[in-house]
């Protein structure tokens, strides 16, 4: 268990010797404008996001705590690590890290009131730590026959898991057993959610199909239609009343609820994939993909708004938003936890005209750093596009909820 950093002490702390007295002989205008403030030190710069969080080894996965500026992620070497994050350079720094785990650690999750953390594996285990010390609280060995890939918390005591089989499972973690174990999916599990209400259970698949499960009858409903590639994360949306599953060939598919049977509706957004979303507000949500693009994308009317962020050219592994909605959090193969302003994205308005897309096929960009991080144009580039899209009215083209973005 990795102990927190010492800080060094602060520059306020330190001896100065004193200033010399102003020479009544010296022009004022001749003083070097350095030597004005030096009995009072710069305090610590404050940025717009936190810093990137470099790491030893690849994320898998990376979760928010429910009221803190706290993350926890955990590593393809089984290690689970909690950080501190801020916007003051040089506060973010690591509060624990766990080895519990035997192999890869899939998917880590926070309880609703933060105090617990979930930590599912390949090795095949369930761990519940505690938040504040990192320390191992509970384990179910061989939880699954299969490793485990999805995590979800129903609630404060009920926790559903999915396996490289394609099996599901529901536990009462107050028993430490599981009262639903479930196979109809004939691949990986790939994600899980859940309704408001806490019943049905959703599930997406390596096999192409989303399944229904309910929990409140500890049954499986149905599984929907076969789509094209694997269904790699699904969520709510429009207030529930519809469902957007991502598909490992880029293409987002929306199904009404209650109509799981077939798709509504379906999406072509012109990335490698659409691994992970992330709901922002009814109609917005954030995606991420293999080509390194965090997309935000609007549903009914379907739009691609811009581009949140990238990690250039490593495929990204899980997005997840803060307590406050102020951030966007992404970890990848680049063993970098980045951090994305996103919170006047909910602001955003779509039209329900389709607009012709930019000359060059690049994605407007919405945040400062969507450019590339430490670019020192990328702010004056963004101004740049903003006139340029000011100025060049893109043309109406006929809508159409299922066209290509």
């Amino acid at each position: 268990m990795a102990a927190p950093a010492d800080h060094a002490a602060s520059a306020s702390e330190e001896t100065y010797p004193p200033d010399p007295e102003p020479s009544s002989e010296l022009d004022p205008s001749q003083e070097d404008p350095a030597d004005s403030d030096s009995d009072e030190p710069a305090g610590p710069k404050i940025r717009e996001t936190p810093e990137d969080i470099r790491l030893e080894a690849i994320a898998n996965t990376v979760a928010l705590h429910p009221s803190r500026d706290v993350l926890v992620c955990g590593d393809v070497d089984g290690d689970v690590y909690a950080y501190s994050y801020s916007c003051t350079e040089g506060e973010t720094r690591e509060l624990w890290s766990s080895g519990h785990h035997l192999k890869s650690c899939r998917q880590v999750r926070f309880s609703a009131d933060g105090q617990k953390l979930f930590t599912v594996s390949r090795d095949k285990a369930v761990h519940q730590l505690d938040v504040e010390r990192g320390q191992l609280v509970s384990r179910i060995r061989g939880a699954h026959a299969a490793a485990i890939n999805s995590l979800l918390l129903v609630d404060e005591n009920i926790l559903a898991t999915g396996d490289d089989g394609g099996t599901l499972k529901v536990w009462d973690m107050r028993k430490g057993e599981a009262f639903m174990d479930l196979k109809h999916h004939e691949d990986y599990i790939s994600d899980i959610a859940v309704d408001p209400a806490k019943r049905i259970l959703l599930t997406t698949s390596g096999d192409g199909t989303m399944g229904v499960f309910n929990i409140k009858r500890r049954r499986f409903e149905l599984l929907s239609e076969f789509q094209n590639g694997d269904l790699t994360s699904v969520a709510l949306m429009k207030r529930g009343k519809k469902v957007a599953c991502g598909s490992s060939e880029g293409t987002v598919y929306i199904f009404n609820w209650n109509g799981f049977g077939a798709t509504s509706d379906r999406f072509a957004v012109k990335a490698e994939s659409v691994d992970c979303i992330v709901p922002i507000t009814d109609s917005i949500m954030c995606t991420a993909s293999m080509d390194g693009y965090i997309r935000a994308i609007n549903l009914l009317p379907n739009r691609v708004i811009g581009c949140i962020g990238q990690h250039v050219g490593e495929p990204i592994e899980e997005i997840n938003k803060s307590w406050d909605s102020r951030f966007l959090v992404s970890c990848a193969h680049d063993q970098l936890i980045k951090f994305w302003e996103i919170s006047n994205l909910p602001q955003t308005t779509v039209s329900d005209y389709r607009k012709r897309k930019k000359k060059d096929g690049r994605m407007k960009s919405l945040t400062k750093k969507a450019l590339g991080d430490n670019d020192f144009f990328s702010g004056l580039v963004a101004e740049t596009e903003k006139k340029k899209e000011e100025e060049e009215e893109e043309e109406e083209e006929d809508d159409s909820d299922s066209g290509s973005d």
